[in-house]
């Protein structure tokens, strides 16, 4: 049974396929298939010539949704070393379903005549079965045909229908240097969903015109594959595109992952940005309900087409809001869009929602009054952390026990000063008052500083009972930034970044090797995210950090090409003093939304481009001690119009901007 970081995966969101190098789909345990809408369409689809399996030779990935599996087919053609019988299989994934044409090649010096056939099986299992194993269980469904060119299944509500042309066998005669194609087209139609919500493809998504022209090509290659990615990951709700986390488990939209990567986008694709706030704020909170973690102005942290039941205790419903730090990033992000250039109208449409989101902050988000954010999970199975660490054993004392709830993270502190401020000012910029979430942001700064120091640097949380839980770990890296910390503080936290129990040469760790329960392959406690390296590292450089920040970047770009350019969700945190490539960890997405994104921040936070198109103001103040001698970065979107810069040898030349903007 192969692992999924193992597999190869031809996505166009909402579909995506999963298999083995060789392309055959076994039906056998583990996660191979074909799914779209949280469901496994095919789980076998297997090629046989004369009854048996091809040898496969080679797997190659043409494009995000294109791949082509060439294999050998034994016992026919000529029998010198060379092979002389080939079969292709050229997979398609679009939005509506996947295309395979199966092409057998004879390239001997006889005519050969051989049987050709396909075997196709589902068993329609929930994607959160097949994560838990359940799936394992279940068996495939019996199909009902229209002949021998056409299958359909059926289970609760979804069909799926496989056409086979000309059928699901043939027996072809080639002569020498002929060829022949079978090819299978499947599609499905869902039930309507009884939230409301559904995994839908885009509309239309956009040809990215961006261009990055560096000497180090690796950044070149690195945003090319980021970027075609980012196409394929995209869903929408209604004519509102945003990204899905991340296949096969997390394809649909968070609250969280989607606001982190769209706002890490939003100089490439401010619409996506925009789209992804106004989805979210469609499904805001408006009642007090423990079972699904809602509260008026709480943003979702996921939702789904129906529960999801992952496991362990842990049953999520449709629309869950078990999330402690969605709402501060849809008002940090909505910020960031509207000094992009948001259309003014979007931006004035969004603001009661702005308004809910911040009353949140202050009402719900805070229940003991102590000015702190913190969380507990009261349904009982939910998550048991609600951070975007929010594995049961991501906050953790150095001794290894487990902090108890409720549990004020100290990068939600951050987000929530961040939003605050930036709440203020874009209520200020609309006529209305400020103030309140001005001084609030003050007095947070005060209490933060009081509370959360701890051994010369910020504890990862306060615990249950406000004790200050100490251990180093990459929660602080997000505080950089955010404005919470004074400019001592701030470089007290990047010497710890800099530290090599946390820099692990191809990013930073989530928590330090020096903690107790350190492992390099723990999902929160040892491993390397992207989009967890590249926030921090947009904070290194917003702060003065830029050798550190430099540093960082140059470890995310050589596991960048150590992964073929499409970075996974995370990978091993060993580091490069014990292997020359990361380790994959074993169950990760792989393209994931934030990953991708984060080849487009940390360019973008190099360069140091910090616009205000409603200011009339643009800086662009690239960073000293960047790892290239040449970065040339055309085609980014600002304010409706395109920006255009070079940095070359320490010299910025702005080619093209906005001409209204001062800069």
């Amino acid at each position: 049974m192969s692992q999924l970081h193992e597999l190869v995966t031809a996505l166009a969101a909402p579909w995506v396929v999963l298999s083995p190098r060789s392309g055959q789909l076994t039906g056998s345990n583990g996660v191979e298939g074909l799914y779209a809408q949280d469901r496994r369409i095919l789980s076998r689809s297997i090629v046989t010539i004369n009854g048996r399996e091809p040898l496969p030779v080679h797997a190659d990935e043409r494009g995000a949704g294109s791949h082509e599996y060439v294999a050998q087919v034994e016992g026919v053609g000529d029998t010198r070393h060379d092979p002389t019988v080939m079969l292709y299989r050229t997979r398609d994934v679009d939005r509506h379903g996947m295309t395979e044409r199966i092409t057998l090649v004879n390239r001997s010096r006889t005519a050969i005549e051989c049987r050709l056939e396909v075997a196709l099986g589902t068993d329609l299992a929930p994607m959160a079965a097949v994560r838990n194993g359940t799936a394992d269980e279940l068996p495939d469904l019996t199909p009902s045909d229209d002949g021998e060119t056409v299958l359909h299944w059926e289970s609760a509500g979804t069909r799926v229908s496989a056409s086979l042309d000309p059928g699901v066998s043939a027996t072809p005669r080639l002569e020498p240097g002929e060829e022949f194609t079978l090819t299978v087209r499947v599609t499905a139609e869902f039930p309507p969903s009884a939230t409301g919500f559904s995994i839908d493809p885009p509309p239309a998504t956009p040809e990215y015109e961006l261009g990055v022209n560096c000497d180090d090509k690796r950044v070149e290659r690195w945003v090319e594959r980021s970027l075609e990615d980012v196409r394929a990951l995209q869903l929408a709700a209604g004519q509102d595109r945003y990204l899905g986390a991340g296949p096969p488990w997390f394809l649909t939209l968070f609250g969280r992952d989607s606001l982190i990567a769209s706002g890490m986008l939003i100089p490439v694709d401010p619409e996506l940005a925009a789209g992804t706030l106004r989805a979210l704020a469609a499904k805001q909170g408006t009642k007090v309900d423990p079972d699904t973690a809602e509260q008026p102005g709480k943003i979702p942290h996921e939702l789904r087409v129906e529960d999801a039941d992952h496991g362990g205790g842990l049953v999520l419903p449709p629309v869950y809001y078990g999330t402690h730090d969605a709402t501060q990033l849809w008002i940090t992000t909505l910020h960031k869009a509207w000094r992009w250039g948001m259309p003014a109208d979007e931006v004035r449409d969004l603001l009661p929602n702005l308004v809910r989101a911040l009353t949140w902050i202050k009402e719900y988000a805070d229940p003991d009054g102590d000015g702190f954010l913190e969380y507990i999970d009261e349904s009982g199975h939910g998550l048991a952390n609600q951070g975007w660490k929010d594995s049961g054993d991501a906050v953790q004392w150095p001794d290894g026990t487990l902090a108890t709830a409720p549990i004020a993270l100290c990068e939600v502190q951050g987000y929530a000063y961040a939003a605050a401020v930036q709440g203020a000012e874009l209520l200020e910029a609309h006529g209305e008052s400020g103030d309140e979430w001005r001084l609030w942001a003050t007095a947070m700064q005060e209490r933060f500083r009081s509370a959360f120091w701890v051994d010369g640097y910020p504890a990862i949380a306060l615990d249950g009972a406000k004790n200050a839980v100490a251990g180093r770990a990459s929660n602080m890296g997000h505080l950089l930034g955010t404005g919470l910390l004074d400019a001592d503080e701030e470089q007290t936290v990047a010497d710890v970044l800099a530290g090599e129990d946390l820099d692990s040469g191809f990013g930073l760790r989530t928590l330090s090797t020096a903690m107790t329960r350190f492992n390099p392959l723990g999902y929160h406690t040892g491993s390397v995210w992207p989009h967890d390296t590249a926030m921090t590292v947009q904070g290194l450089y917003a702060t003065g950090h830029a050798a550190l920040a430099s540093s960082y970047v140059d470890g995310l770009i050589r596991a960048a090409e150590a992964f073929g350019y499409r970075l996974p969700e995370l990978f091993g945190g060993r580091g490069r003093t014990a292997e020359r490539t990361p380790t994959p960890y074993p169950a990760s997405c792989r393209p994931q939304a934030w990953a991708a994104a984060s080849a487009i921040a940390v360019v973008v936070a190099a360069l140091g481009i910090e616009p205000d198109v409603p200011g009339g103001r643009l800086v662009v103040n690239p960073a000293e001690d960047l790892p290239w001698e040449r970065l040339e970065v055309s085609g980014l979107r600002l304010g409706g119009e395109i920006l255009s810069v070079r940095l070359e040898a320490g010299k910025l030349t702005v080619l093209e901007a906005p001409k209204d903007l001062q800069y």
